[in-house]
């Protein structure tokens, strides 16, 4: 296993924060931005992610690079939408709602594999 690219962690979860300003304030404006506590917690996504690429190692992913955004935008639709769903159901929230959650964390975790594949 390889070291976890911290600066990469980093990073990617302040684009990602970034990304949900844009987001939910300028593409979505009805939508309640998201406040910096909240996106605050995209660094532990982020550090899963940097994870799985430290556990591939640099040589695999020099070799495959669209692993990284097969890896990152995986983990929107496999982890993070079923707790949406959930979620979304138990406060009443529109399927509007939960469809324009769904769009940002697919593309934040894009976003996301981006900044790891750059860095």
């Amino acid at each position: 296993m390889g070291q976890v690219d911290w600066w990469a962690v980093v990073l990617a979860a302040v684009a990602a924060a970034a990304w949900g300003v844009a987001w939910y304030v300028w593409l979505f404006r009805g939508q309640a931005a998201p406040r910096a506590r909240h996106m605050a917690a995209m660094l532990v996504p982020a550090w899963l992610m940097g994870h799985n690429f430290a556990r591939l190692g640099a040589g695999v992913l020099l070799a495959k690079p669209w692993l990284y955004w097969m890896m990152s935008g995986g983990f929107a639709p496999a982890m993070v939408w079923p707790a949406l769903l959930i979620a979304h159901g138990r406060q009443g929230a529109s399927p509007r709602e939960g469809w324009i959650d769904a769009g940002y964390f697919l593309t934040a975790f894009l976003i996301m594999g981006t900044v790891f594949r750059v860095v």
